[in-house]
């Protein structure tokens, strides 16, 4: 097994943030497997949908409309609606697996992996990239 950790700014704002170019790269090369991501944090998740035509914003929209940001949560600390970070990884996990054949991610035509971070109180994220050879 290979791995490696790397850290993403994701600032102040909600964000769905591409890690697709960067899975291609860790993958580039290494012949068939399984493509592992893992967020070890507690309120950030692993997605992978369609993004740049307007998908990932309706993604933070839909989260928005599940989980709002107000002071319902009993988990409280930090900025107003913390406690559905906390949730969140309920419903997009914090881990991905996909195949990998001949060094090249095996994802269809307009998938993307992404890493979707609602927390704006940590600005810094990071995701375990790990190829389990096949």
């Amino acid at each position: 097994m290979e791995s490696e950790t790397r850290t993403y700014r994701t600032g102040t704002d909600e964000v769905v943030l591409d890690l697709t170019r960067d899975a291609a790269a860790f993958v580039d090369g290494r012949g068939d497997g399984l493509l592992h991501l893992f967020v070890p944090h507690a309120t950030a998740g692993i997605a992978i949908l369609e993004i740049g035509a307007g998908s990932d914003d309706d993604l933070l929209a839909a989260l928005a409309d599940l989980l709002p940001a107000d002071d319902r949560w009993r988990h409280q600390h930090g900025s107003l609606g913390h406690g559905r970070s906390h949730v969140m990884p309920a419903l997009i996990p914090p881990y991905a697996s996909v195949p990998v054949l001949d060094g090249r991610l095996a994802l269809g035509t307009w998938q993307s992996i992404c890493l979707v971070d609602l927390n704006v109180d940590n600005v810094e994220r990071e995701v375990r990239f790990s190829l389990l050879a096949g």
